[in-house]
């Protein structure tokens, strides 16, 4: 009987290192840009108390990889709660392995960061406002130094033991300096980069606080009349970019509307047309950039089969 490879969060984390992950990412993106990377909008399948979340996609160029992530939305803390990662060959259909847990979209998501750190902020980006100490946000800023020589991370939070075990854990892995700081205003003042990773449906910083070419990302919640960026911010920006048109459109479908509208929503540009070249995304030093992150569908079957290759070597 064939059996085939099941990752867990453990394999996941001893196989890749964060600078692989952002390569991988880059590829992807990369892909995306040529058209050989199928990425079509999320769904869903609803229930009265949940709903199962389902992206999928399909490398077909340099990679060769095509499946789907699922996760739930059922608001309970079991420990049963899991994501799913399933890989097949998009050339033939075989199936190649599975991976459990939460790592694969958590690695996906800050790669993707990463990218558009690297191609987006300053080259002489020293300092990273890190605002919302979750998961998320520490695999931002590690995302982030792997591809800036970071000196200082300032990392705020609403509660302090979150940011005070953030910055030690980030302390203890980063060459660079990490503090907690005890506002947002003292994180994002003079920042070269500023990470938002927050599930605050207001603003969490104000835009005059923000240095002339900063880059800011934004990952937490985008909606018309719920969003972590204030409004001023992605007005006043010359360059706004996401990493799925695709997605950013699904938006209305999904929850509701994505909050950049009207004129600067048509000047949208996207990570994999910067990435490609096609787009400069920054122009001029004092350039302020913004980086929505959304999703781009098939960046985590892609890394999902980097890793599968790597256990199976």
């Amino acid at each position: 009987m064939q059996t085939f490879p099941i990752l867990s969060d453990d394999d996941v984390l001893a196989t890749i290192d964060t600078a692989d992950v952002v390569a991988t990412m880059a590829l992807a993106i990369r892909e995306h840009a040529f058209g050989n990377l199928v990425s079509p909008p999320r769904f869903s399948v609803d229930v009265e108390d949940g709903s199962l979340v389902f992206t999928a996609g399909a490398a077909t160029g340099e990679v060769q990889a095509l499946g789907f992530r699922v996760y739930e939305t059922f608001r309970d803390d079991s420990p049963e709660h899991t994501q799913l990662v399933a890989v097949f060959d998009s050339q033939t259909g075989a199936f190649k392995g599975l991976a459990l847990g939460d790592q694969i979209g958590l690695l996906r998501t800050g790669g993707i960061g990463g990218v558009a750190v690297e191609h987006l902020a300053r080259e002489d980006a020293a300092t990273l406002a890190l605002i919302g100490a979750g998961t998320q946000g520490r695999m931002q800023a590690r995302a982030a130094a792997s591809v800036r020589n970071l000196d200082e991370i300032r990392v705020f939070s609403r509660t302090r033991d979150s940011r005070t075990d953030a910055t030690m854990e980030l302390n203890a892995e980063l060459d660079a300096h990490v503090v907690a700081v005890e506002s947002a205003k003292a994180a994002v003042e003079e920042a070269d980069i500023v990470i938002c990773a927050t599930t605050s449906r207001n603003p969490v910083f104000e835009h005059k606080w923000l240095a002339p070419g900063a880059h800011v990302t934004t990952l937490g919640p985008k909606y018309v009349g719920a969003h972590e960026l204030p409004m001023e911010t992605v007005k006043r920006a010359h360059t706004v970019v996401t990493d799925s048109l695709v997605q950013v459109e699904g938006y209305a479908e999904y929850k509701q509307p994505f909050f950049v509208e009207g004129d600067r929503r048509a000047e949208i540009v996207e990570l994999s047309t910067v990435v490609a070249g096609d787009h400069a995304g920054r122009k001029r030093e004092t350039d302020l950039t913004v980086f929505c992150s959304v999703g781009l569908a098939g960046t985590e079957v892609v890394l999902a089969d980097e890793i599968l290759r790597r256990v199976g070597e």
